[in-house]
């Protein structure tokens, strides 16, 4: 076995996990690698480890490497990993789970920032003009803005699953109003929640800061296109922490440039990591954030801590936490 750890942008997987307990040569990447360079960058590799949708391996680039034998993702799920590919090709998947990071627990343990925590850094950095202001006061500006309260506001809820209802409390603390919508939800599950189910149009209509708690899948991709945005109030903030291409970023890059809604707080992109030429970097009405949801020294030692578990269970044949 030699396995290539992909993706690792703060350079600490190696310290993070026993990497030496396997006794198998492993390497780590701190870069992306271009997708046109990733045949000749892993082509002597037979494992492979990646963090979860960074970079993308669909079939056409699976193809192209013949001595791939495992894949580990952290994560049981990702997006950018063509599992069925690798599954009709004998390609052994595994995965890890943490509570509150696509494991089966439904609250995050104590001290594992969460997905909601960056949610609400986002709509604090927005309301409250953290960023515009501190960029401002840099410049000898006193008080360029005016903040907005979240008491009184409404905060729509574009999904109300697990992440989606962890907002519900910290919004009721702040005196916000509470309305969510997704294709299944319903009044008996939003009431339990704390949240009022209302329809797609009233989310955008009433949400003075919008939330995005969906899966991206083919039913959720280009779900908030021009029309929803132009729902929304010239005041409202749009959040985003679940996955980029649920919003249609070109409509948005214009929604925000003229103005139709105040702001948006991004986590997540069509594009990742963002191009350096992205129009969303020369808004000013922007809060970005480099898909920092599951990214903390916690749960990525967590991660990587499965990560052998799972290559030494495979090592030992006895597999644990398989996808395929």
């Amino acid at each position: 076995m030699r396995v290539a750890v992909l993706d690792d942008y703060h350079r600490i997987a190696q310290t993070l996990a026993d990497w030496g307990s396997l006794g198998v040569e492993v390497d780590f990447f701190d870069r992306p690698i271009p997708r046109g360079q990733l045949p000749a960058a892993l082509a002597g590799y037979d494992t492979l480890v990646l963090m979860r949708e960074r970079t993308a391996f669909p079939g056409d680039v699976l193809e192209l490497l013949p001595a791939l034998q495992v894949v580990v993702t952290t994560g049981m799920r990702n997006a950018s990993l063509d599992v069925e590919h690798l599954a009709l090709r004998g390609v052994r998947v595994y995965g890890t789970g943490i509570p509150g990071y696509g494991g089966t627990a439904l609250e995050p343990p104590p001290g594992v920032p969460s997905t909601v925590e960056v949610a609400w850094a986002l709509i604090f950095a927005l309301s409250k003009r953290v960023t515009a202001e501190d960029r401002a006061l840099r410049e000898g500006i006193w008080q360029q803005g005016l903040p907005t309260n979240l008491a009184g506001a409404t905060l729509g809820l574009a999904g109300l699953g697990r992440l989606g209802a962890q907002m519900v409390a910290p919004a009721k603390a702040f005196g916000m109003d509470v309305i969510a919508w997704s294709q299944n939800l319903t009044a008996g599950r939003a009431d339990a929640a704390g949240a009022r189910l209302v329809s797609r149009a009233e989310l955008f209509e009433q949400a003075d800061v919008l939330s995005i708690h969906l899966v991206l899948s083919e039913r959720t991709r280009g779900l908030i296109g021009a029309g929803e945005l132009a729902l929304m109030k010239p005041s409202a903030h749009l959040v985003n922490t679940s996955r980029g291409p649920i919003v249609d970023e070109p409509a948005l890059v214009e929604a925000l440039r003229e103005r139709r809604i105040a702001g948006a707080g991004l986590d997540v992109y069509d594009t990742e990591p963002l191009p350096p030429d992205h129009p969303l970097l020369a808004l000013e009405n922007t809060v970005l954030t480099p898909h920092l949801g599951y990214v903390s020294a916690q749960a990525l030692a967590e991660m990587y801590r499965q990560v052998v578990e799972d290559l030494a269970a495979h090592l030992r044949g006895e597999p644990i936490r398989v996808i395929a």
